[in-house]
């Protein structure tokens, strides 16, 4: 069974000119994670009202991956505000995904790190062809909008 699930881990990191409050406080707001998602993916997060981020929390979301509808729940499994905090899916496309936001003041601004571990169905083919270009898009992506958005 394992031949048909591929595991993947992958580590980005930006640093941005800002202090580690402000660039905290905004991936506190799960909202901000429609701003720094490619339109490709048609990204939305679906809880309604405020969203108190903290350990425990359920945020679910719908998006499209090749033009397929998916839902994704994550749950806030780690919450150390101004250090890190980890959103791991519950639901979704993936076998598992963990996603590790860490934040650390450096030469005057921040530095994010995201680590991530996740496992793809349909093997290292599936990975391949469909998932590996996609992430790093997606990061890209999310790398350019925190350099504009942070200068």
């Amino acid at each position: 069974m394992s031949f048909f699930v591929h595991h993947v881990s992958k580590r980005y990191q930006i640093w941005v000119p800002e202090k580690i409050e402000k660039v905290f406080s905004f991936f506190s707001n799960a909202r901000n994670l429609e701003k720094i998602t490619p339109s490709f993916l048609e990204f939305k997060v679906l809880n309604k009202g405020d969203i108190e981020m903290k350990e425990g929390l359920l945020i679910d979301y719908k998006l499209k991956l090749h033009g397929i509808p998916f839902r994704w729940q994550s749950e806030i499994t780690k919450w150390e505000p101004m250090s890190a905090f980890e959103d791991c899916q519950r639901k979704g496309p993936y076998v598992y995904w963990d996603h590790l936001h860490t934040f650390e003041e450096k030469d005057g601004g921040t530095l994010v790190i995201d680590s991530i571990k996740f496992a793809v169905p349909g093997g290292f083919l599936a990975y391949k062809m469909f998932v590996e270009k996609d992430v790093e898009k997606i990061f890209q992506f999310r790398t350019e909008k925190l350099q504009k958005f942070f200068g």
